[in-house]
C-alpha cells in the first residue's frame, strides 16, 4: 500500500512539474539548469542554510588551525565550493583551492572572495569531486565538503579522491543532507519527492545514507554527527556533519 501511494504522490508532483520534465526531454533543461537556474538557486539556499546552521559551521570549523602544516601554513582544498558559502568560516590566511564540476558560479564566488579577504584565493578548477587529477597526491591539509556528496555521482571514489589530496594527518570535512529515519514520514515523503528533486535540482539525491560510505572509507578518525537542520516546507531536514582524519 506504501508504495502504491508513494507511486500515486510521485505521479502528481511529476505532472505539477511537467514544464520542466517536457524541457529535459527537448535537452534544454540541463544547460538551462547548469547555467542559470541552479548557480542562481544555489546562490539563495546557502544564505538561508548558512543561518540555519551558523553555530554547527562555527563548531565544525573552530579547529581547521589543528591541521595546520610543518609551516605553520593551512592548505585547503574545497570540493563544490559553488558560491562560496563556507568562506567566511575559514581561518585568517587560509590558502584555498576551489573546485566545482560547475563552472557557472563565477558572480556568486567573485562576490564571496571579495568579502572575505581574509582568505589567499590560490586557484579554481573544473573538477567532479571523483576526478581531482589536477591536484597532487598529499598537497593539502584540509579537504573540505559541504552540500555536494548528495549529487555527486559516486559518493565512494569521492571520498577517496579526498583520501588521495590530503596530506597524512589532514582532515575531511563534512556536512550534508541524507536520508531521513526508513520508518519515519519524513522519508516517504523524500521517495515521493526524490525523482523530480533529483532532476530539477542538478542531480541531488535525497535518500542517500552517506554515513554509511564515512564508516566504511579507510580514515583512521571519524567524527560524525546526525542533526536536524530547520529548513521547513524541504525534504532536507536531515543532515550529518563531521570531520574525518586520513
Amino acid at each position: 500500500m506504501t508504495e502504491v501511494s508513494i507511486l500515486l504522490f510521485r505521479a502528481c508532483l511529476a505532472l505539477l512539474a511537467m514544464p520542466i520534465y517536457l524541457l529535459s526531454f527537448l535537452g534544454i533543461w540541463e544547460p538551462f539548469c547548469k547555467k542559470v537556474f541552479f548557480p542562481f538557486f544555489l546562490e539563495k539556499l546557502s544564505a538561508v542554510h548558512n543561518r540555519k546552521t551558523l553555530r554547527q559551521k562555527q563548531e565544525l570549523f573552530h579547529n581547521l588551525p589543528e591541521f595546520a602544516g610543518p609551516s605553520g601554513e593551512l592548505k585547503l582544498l574545497e570540493i563544490g565550493t559553488g558560491c562560496g558559502a563556507n568562506f567566511q568560516f575559514y581561518p585568517p590566511g587560509c590558502k584555498v583551492t576551489c573546485t566545482d564540476i560547475n563552472p557557472h558560479f563565477q558572480k556568486g564566488l567573485s562576490r564571496s572572495m571579495s568579502q572575505n579577504q581574509h582568505l589567499h584565493y590560490e586557484r579554481f578548477l573544473v573538477a567532479a569531486a571523483e576526478d581531482l587529477s589536477q591536484v597532487p597526491s598529499g598537497s593539502v591539509d584540509a579537504v573540505v565538503c559541504t552540500l555536494v556528496l548528495c549529487s555527486v555521482k559516486d559518493v565512494n571514489r569521492a571520498l577517496k579522491e579526498a583520501q588521495r589530496v590530503l596530506r597524512p594527518g589532514g582532515a575531511f570535512y563534512f556536512l550534508d543532507h541524507v536520508a531521513a529515519d526508513h520508518s519515519s514520514w519524513k522519508y516517504f515523503w523524500q521517495q515521493i519527492c526524490y525523482p523530480t528533486w533529483k532532476l530539477v535540482f542538478a542531480g541531488c539525491c535525497l535518500t542517500r545514507e552517506t554515513w554509511k560510505s564515512l564508516e566504511q572509507a579507510n580514515f583512521s578518525e571519524l567524527k560524525l554527527q546526525h542533526i536536524s537542520v530547520p529548513l521547513p516546507w524541504t525534504p532536507i531536514k536531515p543532515h550529518i556533519i563531521g570531520y574525518a582524519v586520513k
